[in-house]
């Protein structure tokens, strides 16, 4: 998409602060963090959201989700815990249409999903 912010990140267009990447996926720190460790975790393939995944593109939700263990020891969340979160839609907060993950942690985190 021309206009999408994550595919220009991918691209190289936009710079970001980047604390992994595969062939297949991305993940930088959130230029306006909601907790004291906030890395975003992008496809590098363009879909719009979990919503609209399916056989053909499923496996890399499932390759974002094998990597979150290793980015979250390296951000060294794993022993007190972290969140994994997805938006999907601009009711749910979706901000950018381009499937992407927040892990969140580094101090306790509200119960509450609002």
């Amino acid at each position: 998409m021309n206009d999408c912010i994550f595919c220009k990140i991918v691209s190289g267009e936009i710079p970001c602060n980047l604390v992994y990447q595969d062939d297949k996926i991305m993940a930088f720190k959130d230029i306006n963090p909601l907790a004291p460790v906030h890395i975003l975790i992008i496809s590098k393939q363009h879909i719009e959201s979990a919503h609209v995944l399916n056989e053909g593109n499923s496996q890399i939700a499932a390759h974002i989700f094998e990597k979150i263990p290793n980015i979250a020891r390296e951000a060294s969340l794993a022993e007190s815990g972290y969140r994994v979160i997805t938006n999907i839609g601009k009711d749910a907060g979706q901000a950018v249409p381009h499937l992407h993950f927040h892990l969140l942690g580094g101090r306790k985190l509200e119960i509450g999903l609002g």
